[in-house]
């Protein structure tokens, strides 16, 4: 593993991360801060801050730079929905993100319990804020369509990389200009939904094609960027090629600020679901 990815993460510990644990156990839930690695998970798991993971926790992509399990995908537990809302209830949340694994076997690639889930956390914690990070749906318009008609406060679907390294990096199926449609159509289908996107740097892009990416997702209306360093999950991931320092972060968040991008947090340590509940207003 990489050893800058030790250097900065987070050791977990502590009354809450156990007590978070437990209703994690509790309810058999899954968590992409774990699935993926995450470098922050100690930190956020001692602030009760976490981002469930639906549909399973085995992926049906091979994106060369995701710690998630690739491989045949779990059934589907038509049960989720309601103890992804107990849990959320029981751990007293006043922001919620879920997200998924890819799940391109289904037809509705896994929307509708997206949605069920929305439905299901809302009823029992009507005060709640609501963050979605979805998969492309395969640019499916009716699955899309399931979700934001759940009007979750913020939906996100991350871009992950630049043009050029897409193809590269993200698994075959995925598309760069996919990405930036289900991006823009949300905005279409309900212009009161938050959007939001992320990507990584360094994996071998130059700072011109970080530029362009923030130009692209601008196009698309997004409201939230992250732009976090990527940091290998494991020794058979794809290698990091560049190390950028806080300085470049800084000016990357001041590029897309200055092209009139809402809100951008960029940082080393930055994930598409970090420290959420933070910049939400």
């Amino acid at each position: 593993m990489d050893s800058y990815f030790a250097k900065i993460s987070s050791l977990p510990g502590g009354k809450e991360y156990s007590f978070l644990k437990s209703i994690l156990k509790k309810y058999n839930l899954h968590t992409v801060c774990e699935g993926a690695k995450c470098p922050n998970l100690g930190e956020c798991f001692r602030r009760k801050s976490l981002t469930f993971m639906i549909l399973g926790d085995i992926c049906t992509r091979k994106c060369l730079f995701c710690g998630v399990k690739k491989g045949v995908p779990n059934k589907i537990l038509k049960d989720e929905p309601e103890k992804i809302a107990l849990a959320v209830k029981e751990l007293a949340l006043n922001y919620c993100v879920i997200t998924s694994v890819s799940r391109d076997d289904l037809a509705d690639y896994g929307a509708e319990i997206f949605a069920q889930t929305i439905e299901k956390i809302k009823e029992a914690s009507p005060n709640i804020l609501v963050e979605v990070l979805i998969p492309d749906f395969m640019g499916d318009l009716a699955s899309l369509k399931k979700v934001v008609l759940k009007r979750p406060n913020v939906l996100a679907h991350n871009i992950e990389t630049t043009k050029r390294l897409t193809k590269i990096i993200r698994d075959r199926k995925a598309d760069y200009f996919r990405s930036l449609w289900i991006l823009k159509k949300v905005k279409e289908l309900d212009e009161r939904i938050i959007t939001k996107s992320g990507f990584m740097v360094g994996l071998g892009e130059d700072e011109k094609e970080i530029y362009e990416t923030l130009l692209d997702l601008k196009e698309a209306k997004v409201d939230i960027v992250t732009i976090g360093q990527y940091l290998m999950p494991s020794k058979n991931s794809y290698p990091v090629k560049k190390y950028y320092k806080e300085g470049d972060f800084k000016k990357f968040a001041y590029w897309g600020e200055e092209i009139g991008i809402k809100k951008v947090i960029s940082g080393i340590k930055v994930r598409s679901s970090y420290l959420g509940e933070t910049y939400f207003h």
